[in-house]
């Protein structure tokens, strides 16, 4: 019998949390063998990134455990478990990070307020003007307005409609969901690339690049053999 989808998705966190552990204790090691290491603040780029993309991994992995109990096709089922794998580790580790940090798993401020913050290059923020290529080549450096809705976050209408649905319709809806899910993840990834110099946060978040984006284009032709995308809100 499968189990109903909210216990595992139980289970995956679960496994986060004790993934979590181990790569805190590893951080710390790394910490304590570097020679004056730079600790992100409350209210850091990094510690802004790592609290926000945390909350956008876990409903990748939400939906990703919602289609598999949805479809019998090899090939979503297998996408959707590798989306929800990777994703559950990388927040596992962002989650770490906070705890070696020092600095509080909420928010003291708006969501994606890190997002408003100047970049490393002066092109953004303060008195400067205009736009700036990204780490991964897309036309500007992303800005967020505090608060606001992350990008590429499914509503909590589209997310109730895939609960009701099966077999092609839920593929369709899913992959429809997870690409514009991929984008935003790519533009929350590349913000921080632009705006951060930790060692650790810039490794993260150039990985995510590649890999959502090589998903991207996956996801889309998987799309397009099923007839394309469908109305989302």
């Amino acid at each position: 019998m499968t189990p109903e989808p909210g216990r595992r998705l139980r289970l995956v966190i679960a496994s986060v949390i004790a993934l979590a552990v181990v790569l805190l204790i590893g951080v710390a090691v790394g910490r304590l063998s570097s020679p004056n290491p730079v600790v992100p603040g409350q209210d850091s780029v990094e510690a802004g990134f790592s609290r926000d993309m945390q909350v956008h991994h876990e409903q990748a992995v939400e939906m990703s455990m919602l289609v598999r109990d949805r479809t019998d096709d090899a090939s979503v089922r297998l996408l959707s478990y590798d989306i929800a794998t990777a994703q559950a580790q990388q927040a596992g580790q962002m989650y770490a990070w906070l705890e070696v940090w020092g600095v509080s798993q909420a928010p003291s401020e708006p969501t994606m307020t890190w997002m408003s913050r100047p970049t490393l290059d002066g092109s953004y923020g303060e008195h400067a003007h205009g736009s700036t290529a990204t780490p991964s080549g897309g036309a500007t450096t992303s800005t967020h307005t505090p608060g606001g809705r992350m990008p590429g976050l499914a509503s909590a209408a589209d997310l109730a409609r895939l609960q009701t649905l099966s077999g092609v319709d839920a593929e369709r809806l899913y992959l429809t969901l997870m690409i514009a899910h991929h984008v935003g993840g790519v533009e929350m990834a590349d913000a921080v690339l632009a705006r951060s110099d930790n060692a650790q946060v810039r490794a993260l978040a150039s990985g995510m690049v590649s890999i959502q984006q090589s998903e991207i284009d996956a996801m889309t032709e998987m799309l397009d053999e099923r007839g394309g995308p469908v109305p989302v809100s």
